[in-house]
């Protein structure tokens, strides 16, 4: 359980449930109102008729959102074969449809195994990602569509289960960060000579946070209204928001060290590995991020004293 008050605002971390409707945008809107807190961000944008886990980091806890992006994202959906659109899922316009009533099982599991594993996407016009200072839907409101170069992105996991409906499948998928779930979607359609887009999407996991620790805002209000002074049980603390990273407990003398971002002496292992290492102090409060560099571990963000 984190403080929810000190000198500059509460700081950690909400896992939130979000709902369909809002953007990842309104969403932190309502955090920093729910906690009144200036200063928070998300950990991965979800499409406004998307839902499931959002992380949003509040106060110095800002800072370590970075470690959070690029962990592995965990989805759910159904997707509808037969029809292509805009956006690519169900909020856009139709652009296409297709004769795929002689889809079978073993075709689609065939094209789903050629999109498992490390693959190159094409990001959609519809998305937050910016070309020359312009977010791309605001590019494709305007009708422009302009050249997106393929990005590297990983599926651990794609499978796909029919429905009572042939033209809808249900499915899951594990992937790395910066994965657009429609894209795969369109593409698998593509793949099987039609087309496809999502039908509806839900994130059940970031990282090692997963949706049965989520809660919608609607809770996390009344819970931090009823919570006792200081504290609310949904914002969790700095350390316990880094969970997945390697721990290194320092004692003072090194907590005076982490404090002026000096460098530290640590197990072959941590300073060796090339992942971020957390710094805890003797009581398990996070302290800062380090990175290994040189046989030592040097600092990446380093927590104000608080």
């Amino acid at each position: 359980m984190a403080r929810r008050g000190s000198a500059d605002g509460p700081t950690g971390l909400v896992v939130v449930d979000k709902e369909s409707g809002s953007t990842s945008h309104d969403v932190v809107a309502s955090i920093r109102k729910i906690f009144r807190q200036r200063r928070a961000g998300h950990a991965g944008t979800l499409d406004p008729s998307a839902t499931g886990v959002l992380l949003v980091g509040m106060g110095r806890a800002t800072r370590l959102i970075r470690f959070l992006q690029d962990t592995t994202k965990c989805y759910e959906g159904t997707l509808v074969f037969g029809v292509t659109t805009t956006s690519l899922d169900a909020d856009g316009e139709v652009t296409g449809t297709y004769d795929m009533k002689g889809l079978d099982a073993g075709s689609v599991m065939e094209a789903v195994g050629a999109l498992t594993g490390d693959i190159l996407q094409v990001p959609p016009m519809v998305s937050a990602l910016k070309v020359d200072g312009v977010r791309l839907h605001e590019l494709a409101r305007q009708g422009i569509e302009v050249e997106r170069a393929a990005r590297p992105v990983r599926i651990d996991r794609f499978s796909v289960d029919p429905t009572d409906d042939p033209m809808i499948w249900s499915f899951s998928v594990i992937c790395s960060s910066g994965t657009y779930v429609r894209t795969l979607v369109d593409d698998l359609g593509r793949n099987l000579g039609g087309g496809a887009h999502l039908l509806t999407l839900r994130r059940t996991a970031v990282g090692t946070f997963g949706i049965i620790e989520a809660a919608t805002l609607e809770v996390i209000a009344e819970q931090t209204d009823s919570a006792s002074s200081g504290t609310s049980p949904v914002l969790l603390s700095p350390a316990e928001a880094l969970r997945h990273l390697a721990i290194h407990v320092v004692d003072a003398d090194g907590a005076a060290r982490v404090a002026t971002g000096r460098s530290l002496e640590a197990d072959e292992h941590l300073t060796t590995s090339g992942d971020p290492v957390a710094i805890l102090d003797g009581s398990g409060a996070l302290l800062a991020v380090y990175q290994p560099k040189g046989g030592m571990l040097v600092a990446s963000v380093v927590l104000q004293a608080g």
